[in-house]
């Protein structure tokens, strides 16, 4: 009974999913990551606290907000109220008060209780697809004790679970977890070490051992590569990629991930400097191209996922 009232921070619980593993799923989104990559299509999941987003295209520019901010992080500049976030304390009064709803709370605490509440709504299409129920985010392994809490509330109530992962936490952690885990959506970005450093402000050396270890384990896992011009999509990294791949202990399914820029009005709600604006979706052409290389190779193959 105490671990259903555990409690974490999600910013999304999306229902009748068909991207994210195997039938119709119900999607919850974790809040925080420990990466920082810059064409992160999740923005809002980033940070680990409650934040607001502005939707600037709802705003009528009443200045109700701003009126009603008690520690002046609202001002107007020109024909617009911006926020000064250093000083915002996330009370959520100017988004009770503001009459257009252009401002959000992003983010929200649950009980385990209650996501498996939600979760269960939909049972019946899960049995019926072999669907069930994946873990995303932000990164859920970044609220380790609350992921496990509901990881096995959901193997409790013989619902399929799948954790979409970045794969950056201890071993320890994932040790811990990975007997509740029945599917892994595991991301790999690039293989140089300085690279992902680069792109995402971590090493990618306990990514990498963590997957090798998880496949040794038998365990099955869809490996995730999303594509991204000019930055991961080179002849060094496809390379390196394969070479990484066919040296783990079993040869996992890959899913190609095509770069999209649709997340950027969440950069501009949020606040944040979006550095891939220039960055073009890839041609198809060049996604087939990748296929067949990876497909040369003896793997199983999908562009989307």
């Amino acid at each position: 009974m105490e671990t259903l009232e555990l409690s974490g921070i999600l910013f999304d619980i999306r229902r009748y999913s068909v991207h994210d593993g195997p039938g119709i799923r119900t999607t919850v989104f974790f809040k925080g990551c420990p990466l920082n990559c810059w064409w992160c299509h999740n923005p809002e999941g980033k940070s680990p606290e409650i934040e607001i987003f502005l939707r600037e295209n709802r705003c009528i520019r009443c200045g109700a907000c701003l009126n009603v901010c008690e520690v002046g992080a609202i001002y107007q500049h020109h024909e617009s109220f911006e926020t000064n976030r250093a000083l915002c304390t996330l009370c959520g009064a100017c988004v009770e008060e503001c009459y257009a709803e252009a401002r959000e709370l992003v983010g929200k605490r649950m009980t385990v209780s209650e996501v498996l509440e939600e979760i269960e709504r939909d049972r019946a299409f899960f049995e019926q697809s072999g669907g069930g129920v994946t873990f995303s985010g932000g990164e859920p392994l970044f609220q380790p004790n609350f992921l496990a809490a509901l990881l096995q509330a959901c193997r409790s109530q013989g619902i399929h679970t799948a954790v979409d992962t970045c794969g950056f936490a201890s071993w320890d952690t994932l040790n811990r977890l990975r007997t509740d885990i029945d599917l892994f959506l595991y991301d790999l970005k690039l293989i140089d070490e300085e690279r992902h450093r680069q792109f995402t402000g971590v090493s990618n050396l306990p990514i990498l051992e963590n997957l090798r270890r998880l496949s040794a384990f038998g365990h099955s896992i869809f490996v995730r590569f999303p594509i991204i011009p000019q930055i991961n999509d080179d002849a060094i990294n496809l390379r390196q990629m394969v070479e990484f791949l066919l040296s783990l202990p079993q040869k996992h399914p890959l899913d190609l991930l095509p770069y999209h820029a649709s997340a950027l009005h969440k950069y501009n709600g949020l606040g944040v400097e979006y550095r891939l604006r220039e960055t073009p979706t890839p041609e198809q052409e060049h996604l087939n191209e990748i296929k067949n290389y990876f497909e040369s190779y003896g793997f199983n193959v999908r562009i989307g996922g």
